[in-house]
């Protein structure tokens, strides 16, 4: 299905001319990586809409994202990506699958790209994108190869860094003219985007936003506390011991996060008792995000369940199909531009 061109301004398709051309779709709109909802449904939809779905791969094993890659094509004859996570056991054969399947864009999520990671992929001609948090590091990625990067603010859900979306746009968007940016965090609505993309941005990437589509499979509790909840309802996770740093998450706060301060003291313990080696207790507390948000996400336990949200959360007011979501975006950056 062929996305119509809802982009009128001549403004707005010339700042969106690289970010899309880079993606191979009409619009520059990266679809945020969530774990459990970013599958073949979703990814498909976002894709057929004009934007750049992109899969999860998450905890998934080779055979499992074969599968997913061969279930969005069945949806979709639009470009999509795939995010893999750097510090999964089998990244190269994660690789291997992306490469067979003639994935054309792979997003590397989770820690710095192994260089080894970006290689293998870019003499296979994939396009690489990873995540910086800093002007200093982006800098880094772009001698090591990458095609393009992410900024990601703090206002995002799931894991965050320390930095505003606005403070890193700030920092990033005019010292980095080689590679695409997307702009990623606490975007929900059109004229956020219009406005990085007057910065120097070449996209964006939302999450938070398309979870209460109807193509998404998220469990209705989950949808319904996503339509309930405000901007401040979304709270970062808080870190029980300095020992064992833990990436913040944002989440919607509930019994879930009182249960990941108790996992985080249950397992600080078992190590003080030496019954966990210290990357054992630091991987048993990670492990904890994987099984809370499908407990949420899929199951429908919102109370004891992770809710994985970003800030702009508070935006959202309906359930919508994606290209219904899609329009109304680039409708929204467009009016900017209307005189």
């Amino acid at each position: 299905m062929k996305a119509n061109n809802y982009i009128k301004s001549e403004r707005l398709k010339l700042l969106s001319e690289r970010g899309s051309e880079f993606l191979g779709v009409e619009y520059p709109i990266l679809g945020g990586a969530m774990s459990w909802l970013s599958e073949s449904k979703l990814v498909s939809a976002i894709s057929n809409a004009g934007g750049f779905g992109v899969i999860a791969c998450g905890s998934l094993n080779p055979i499992e994202l074969n599968k997913e890659i061969e279930e969005t094509k069945n949806l979709s004859k639009n470009p999509f990506g795939v995010n893999l996570i750097t510090m999964h056991p089998k990244l190269s054969e994660l690789i291997d699958c992306c490469i067979d399947q003639d994935i054309s864009h792979v997003v590397l999520a989770g820690g710095i790209p192994p260089m080894n990671a970006i290689t293998k992929l870019k003499k296979a001609g994939v396009k690489v994108i990873g995540f910086t948090p800093a002007l200093s590091l982006a800098k880094r990625l772009i001698k090591s190869g990458l095609d393009a990067l992410i900024i990601e603010g703090i206002e995002a859900g799931g894991h965050v860094g320390p930095v505003s979306t606005n403070v890193l746009a700030q920092e990033i968007l005019p010292n980095i003219k080689e590679v695409p940016i997307f702009v990623a965090g606490g975007i929900g609505r059109g004229e956020a985007m219009a406005f990085y993309l007057e910065m120097g941005a070449s996209g964006i990437q939302m999450g938070t936003r398309f979870v209460c589509a109807y193509e998404c499979i998220a469990h209705k509790n989950f949808k319904k506390a996503f339509l309930r909840a405000n901007s401040r309802d979304a709270v970062l996770s808080v870190q029980v011991d300095d020992r064992f740093p833990v990436i913040p998450v944002r989440s919607l706060k509930n019994k879930g996060t009182i249960l990941f301060l108790e996992k985080q003291k249950e397992v600080i313990t078992k190590f003080d008792n030496g019954k966990a080696t210290m990357s054992e207790a630091q991987l048993d507390i990670e492990h904890f995000w994987a099984g809370a948000l499908r407990k949420a996400a899929i199951d429908g336990d919102i109370e004891n369940g992770s809710v994985m949200a970003g800030q702009s959360i508070g935006l959202i007011k309906k359930e919508q199909s994606l290209s219904e979501i899609i329009e109304e975006f680039i409708l929204q950056a467009d009016a900017r531009y209307k005189k």
